[in-house]
């Protein structure tokens, strides 16, 4: 046939698309793994074809097995469609114009993408084929197996099958290498190309050229099979016809690589034009950010329901950018409270979303990292890329470069519009959670402005009862040491102290090198009911919103010189003295608060001294010129408000 003629029949094959999807890859892998498996067997029962079957497979296929194969709108399992393929090639075996008995296999699949109908056919042939090779595998030590083999005829000794086998596995192999070109054009996010684009046009008439010839081949691989369970066993004559389908696969294959190249170029320049493009919603960059033809690109992690980028319209968009490790675990937690656990997410939780974007650490994905991922996605709260593998490389080179992604997490923020907003608002979101939405590097310095380092800011996200003490105007005292004696006496000092009327609320938090260590003291404190209203998660989430705010104020360009509250945090972040102690005193949105280091008699010494020169004034406001030098003093002009009552 003429390939215009060709073309104009196989579209006429071709039905409108109803919604269908078929996971197309996972297919391919599924098929690439039975034929993996199946040239081990044959290759154990001939050795002689050690060199052409053992490895064939195994460089580009061999992957986890594959249980579930992804299908959307099918109106049937996919096992009944292979099935239905199977009989028609085992009818198209016979005699009669080959291109007649292909087009009914066409009009079968007509709804199927391309791709997909590639992949379908071959699934057959390796369905086939696989039952073939498990009969070799069991007829010398399976007595039904062996029956079988003898009333079906077929040959004891494989030797006279090394034409057909040699060539069918190599047809099979290129056949399978075409398919996963046509999957990945396929996949390509094709609103870029210019309907008029020659390339693009002839490279589509190759892709239909090409599944047709895989059909036809598959057919031929399929007579194959069949001669080799019939009395034709000793005839090679197919070895030939199948040799001769070889070479258009090999000129489709050659220019859709060359189309690849070409696209991926369009894509990244397409991308680095969109910041220069004004937008009505997000749906033009989130499709070009993660395009998808044959699947949902997005999942929920926690129900498992596919999702296109549809359901992102109108919403701010918090692109979550990380390894396929994502975060420590109590820096995940920390991020799961300040979102979907914060009073603000209640009313906002439809105004934004989280969009996992794990991105492996080289251009490869390990089995590790496959195997996180697939972990994580499971019982995560938010949205993840469905199959992080598959995103273009174009996608992952313009994250990489125009995005500043260096292996560590950040969360790029895309307005409703699709534009970028923030290039990292994961600490902010760490510090304040949903209560910084709509989460822009704007909103971040508007947060930042004439705040100072109150209790409130350190406390009031971390805990219910803390949150109570701030608003309730609480004196609270931070304390922390890695000295159990020191602990222990200051701890006695506190409750004399308070018998004798000083109201003031203590809470343990180690020291910003949160270990075991300390996680043994917190045990010891609660045995010997000592004051610890915080568990050691808590704690570590307190010790790493300190660690967002530094990290959140030097990015809006501040220093420790210029700035106060950068210059305290560092102060509090930066302490190390594991025999003595350390506490900062202050109440509620106070800014009068003060840290005081040292011995924990000298602390308490002049605590009790405050207290007596004015019982009015109270510690927090009390004129720092009262604080005896014995001991080291640092004032912390940002932390709180009310003096002791």
């Amino acid at each position: 046939m003429q390939d215009d003629i060709l073309i104009k029949k196989l579209l006429l094959t071709h039905d409108d698309p109803d919604g269908r999807r078929l996971d197309s890859e996972a297919m391919l892998h599924a098929v690439g793994n039975i034929m993996f498996h199946a040239s081990t067997i044959v290759v154990h029962f001939t050795p002689f074809m050690h060199a052409v079957a053992s490895n064939i497979y195994s460089a580009s296929f061999q992957k986890n097995d594959v249980t579930e194969i992804e299908t959307l709108g099918c109106c049937e399992p996919v096992g009944c469609i292979i099935s239905k393929i199977c009989k028609i090639l085992c009818k198209c075996c016979g005699e009669g114009d080959i291109n007649s008995r292909i087009m009914s296999l066409f009009d079968l699949i007509g709804k199927y993408s391309w791709d997909a109908k590639a992949v379908l056919v071959l699934a057959a042939f390796a369905a086939r084929y696989g039952e073939f090779c498990q009969f070799i595998q069991l007829y010398p030590a399976n007595t039904l197996a062996a029956l079988i083999w003898r009333f079906k005829q077929m040959p004891c000794n494989l030797r006279s099958l090394k034409p057909q086998i040699k060539a069918l596995s190599l047809l099979v192999k290129t056949m399978m290498d075409v398919a996963m070109c046509i999957i990945k054009f396929e996949s390509l996010p094709l609103q870029h190309v210019e309907l008029g684009n020659d390339i693009y046009l002839v490279t589509k008439s190759l892709v239909y050229e090409a599944v047709y010839w895989i059909t036809r081949s598959s057919l031929a691989c399929f007579s194959q099979v069949m001669d080799f369970t019939s009395k034709k066993h000793e005839q090679v004559h197919h070895s030939q016809r199948t040799g001769g389908c070889v070479s258009p696969r090999n000129r489709s294959l050659f220019s859709l690589i060359r189309v690849l190249i070409m696209e991926e170029r369009n894509l990244h320049d397409r991308l680095l034009n969109l910041v220069h493009e004004e937008h009505i919603d997000n749906q033009k960059v989130l499709n070009l950010l993660f395009p998808s033809k044959n699947y949902l690109p997005l999942k929920h992690c926690s129900t498992q329901v596919k999702l296109g980028v549809s359901e992102l319209n109108n919403k701010v968009v918090l692109l979550l950018i990380s390894n396929p490790q994502l975060l420590t675990m109590e820096q995940l937690f920390l991020l799961v409270h300040q979102t979907c656990d914060h009073p603000f997410n209640e009313r906002l939780k439809d105004s934004y979303k989280i969009v996992w974007v794990p991105l492996p650490s080289s251009d490869t994905w390990t089995d590790a990292e496959e195997s996180s991922f697939n972990f994580l996605s499971d019982f995560l709260p938010w949205y993840a890329i469905q199959k992080p593998r598959l995103l273009s490389p174009a996608v992952v080179k313009y994250i990489r470069e125009q995005w500043n992604y260096k292996d560590d997490p950040i969360m790029v923020t895309l307005d409703s519009n699709g534009k970028v907003t923030n290039f990292n608002a994961l600490d902010m979101i760490k510090i304040w959670g949903a209560q910084a939405y709509p989460f822009s590097a704007s909103k971040e310095a508007e947060l930042w402005e004439n705040q100072n380092l109150t209790m409130q800011l350190l406390l009031v996200d971390i805990n219910p009862l803390l949150a109570y003490w701030v608003e309730q105007g609480k004196n609270i005292c931070l304390y922390g040491s890695e000295n159990m004696a020191w602990i222990q006496q200051f701890n006695d000092n506190i409750t004399e102290l308070k018998g004798a009327g000083l109201q003031l609320e203590t809470i343990y938090v180690g020291n910003s090198r949160l270990g075991e260590h300390v996680k043994r003291i917190m045990a010891r404190t609660d045995e010997i009911n000592l004051s610890d209203p915080l568990s050691f998660t808590k704690v570590q989430f307190f010790w790493l919103r300190l660690e967002s705010m530094r990290r959140s104020k030097l990015r809006i360009g501040k220093t420790p010189s210029c700035d106060h509250v950068l210059a305290e945090l560092s102060a509090l972040l930066d302490v190390d003295d594991k025999e003595e102690g350390w506490a900062v005193i202050g109440s509620g949105s106070s800014t009068d608060t003060f840290m005081l280091q040292g011995c924990s008699d000298g602390i308490l010494k002049e605590l009790s001294f405050v207290g007596r020169q004015d019982r009015q004034v109270g510690i927090v406001r009390c004129p720092k010129k009262l604080l005896r030098p014995y001991f080291s003093c640092r004032t912390l002009q940002s932390l709180l408000h009310s003096s002791l009552k």
